[in-house]
């Protein structure tokens, strides 16, 4: 297999229906390399949620290539598209969406339901995942008995359980005090020189100038991109069809 961009857009639409059309996303293109740490940065409005339910293959657009690790989301059905999103993408969102009933290893272990992996399989994954972000003395505490930035922490390590070929952070600091947000973004820089491809959705600035490549994005378009990710070799070649 060819290497080349793990996310890949070209010329991304979205439109809604309405009089006129609305025009959440217009010609979004650009690429994100293995191992690059992204900000994706704009004010309400600008476009930031509709991108990301775009490039999390939650909503299709309306125009445009939308490429996760080569594989070209407009080829793929239902079945199909659920299993990239199950293995090649991790979600952290600023509510943690945890289990309160189940411990934190449990809601970490749930990341790999939909990929049919045992029990075994997902506890031990599970407990490396947790380990990774510091609270593996915390696996067995539910989520009421844990602080924000450890849920935040869980919800992170559920993102990354199955090795995705890249993370969504959608505001990830949104639900805490500053100084647990620094903790959660040394975190995510920590992860990045580890190898993780993280993209940090955010309308604050102060986050986004943390980050080496800042994607700026307003009323639906990219007006600014301080270090466009090397381009590589497309991967065009055919691919067998994905289906768990």
């Amino acid at each position: 297999m060819t290497a080349g961009p793990v996310l890949e857009l070209d010329a991304v639409t979205k439109r809604y229906p309405a009089q006129p059309p609305v025009i959440a996303l217009d010609e979004v293109s650009f690429e994100v390399a293995r191992g690059e740490l992204v900000a994706i940065v704009g004010p309400s409005g600008s476009g930031k949620s509709t991108l990301l339910h775009v490039m999390g293959t939650l909503d299709r657009p309306s125009e445009g290539t939308v490429r996760i690790s080569g594989f070209d989301v407009s080829q793929l059905n239902d079945r199909e598209l659920a299993g990239l999103r199950a293995t090649e993408i991790g979600f952290i969102f600023q509510q943690f969406f945890l289990a309160e009933h189940a411990s934190a290893l449990e809601n970490v272990g749930d990341g790999l339901l939909y990929t049919g992996a045992p029990a075994a399989v997902r506890h031990a994954a599970a407990a490396e995942a947790l380990d990774s972000v510091g609270l593996a003395q915390r696996a067995r505490f539910r989520p009421p008995q844990l602080s924000g930035g450890e849920r935040q922490r869980v919800a992170i390590a559920r993102a990354l359980v199955g090795h995705p070929a890249i993370i969504l952070a959608d505001e990830p600091t949104g639900n805490l005090d500053s100084a647990t947000g620094k903790t959660i973004l040394d975190l995510l820089d920590e992860l990045n020189r580890a190898g993780a491809t993280i993209l940090v959705i955010t309308h604050d600035h102060e986050i986004a100038d943390r980050m080496p490549r800042q994607v700026e994005l307003r009323d639906g378009r990219i007006v600014a991109d301080s270090g466009v990710a090397p381009s590589g070799q497309m991967m065009r070649a055919a691919r067998e069809p994905l289906v768990r």
